[in-house]
């Protein structure tokens, strides 16, 4: 198994019973080993603070597992989803500048996630939970907005990959990310209770573990500051 080490640490970490942490493991398993997932465990993919991207989609996991688990929702696509959410193409800290303020990575790398989980695990988005996955990633940065697909460049770094997807895919990403759209964003959290306990997970363990409060403040006022000169 790759990277089991850092995989059972964050796992074993969260106090799991054997069931449990046999439950979650069948559920990650299949998207963790593949490749494209086991690239985001390097160094070449940090997240913030000194983890791997990789590691913190899997505590993310771990979390959403715990919240559905207590919220007796469905346990199986709300890790799903935890797993996509932040599957996006480059790391963030070695972007390029954006040329536009609203394409910057914290406004299109959810649109980059779904699509990439669309391309490399196509398994997934063959049923009726499609959509459910597609809303949940696409808005798991709720409250802060994501960036609607209209007539404008989103200067994604995957955008040949969104080419190649079925129309019916592209079809629900625009849906998702066109609901509650002001100017260039979407200010519509998931409308699936799976989507907001991944989206609830992920702010607790980026809180706890990868960024301050101080920090999500000043991101949320820049924003707001900047957002109302270019709307």
């Amino acid at each position: 198994m790759k990277n089991e080490e850092k995989l059972y640490k964050i796992i074993d970490s969260y106090k799991l019973n054997d069931d449990e942490k046999k439950e979650l493991l069948s559920i990650i398993m299949p998207i963790y080993n593949k490749d494209f997932f086991q690239e985001r465990m390097s160094n070449s993919f940090l997240h913030h603070s000194n983890i791997t991207l990789g590691e913190h989609i899997i505590e993310d996991a771990t979390q959403s597992y715990i919240y559905s688990k207590k919220k007796n929702v469905d346990v199986r696509l709300s890790v799903i989803i935890a797993m996509f959410h932040d599957l996006y193409t480059k790391s963030w800290k070695s972007y390029k500048k954006k040329k536009k303020f609203y394409n910057l990575h914290g406004f299109t790398h959810p649109i980059e996630a779904c699509i990439n989980s669309i391309y490399y695990y196509p398994e997934y988005f063959n049923d009726k939970d499609a959509y459910k996955i597609i809303d949940g990633i696409i808005h798991h940065m709720f409250p802060l907005p994501v960036r609607c697909i209209d007539n404008t460049n989103l200067e994604l770094n995957n955008e040949e990959i969104y080419n190649k997807l079925d129309d019916k895919y592209k079809n629900m990403i625009i849906k998702s990310c066109s609901r509650h759209k002001l100017g260039h964003f979407s200010y519509s959290k998931s409308l699936y209770k799976e989507g907001n306990i991944l989206s609830k997970a992920d702010k607790y363990v980026s809180i706890k573990k990868d960024i301050t409060l101080v920090s999500v403040f000043t991101f949320i006022i820049s924003f707001i500051r900047k957002s109302i000169t270019k709307f």
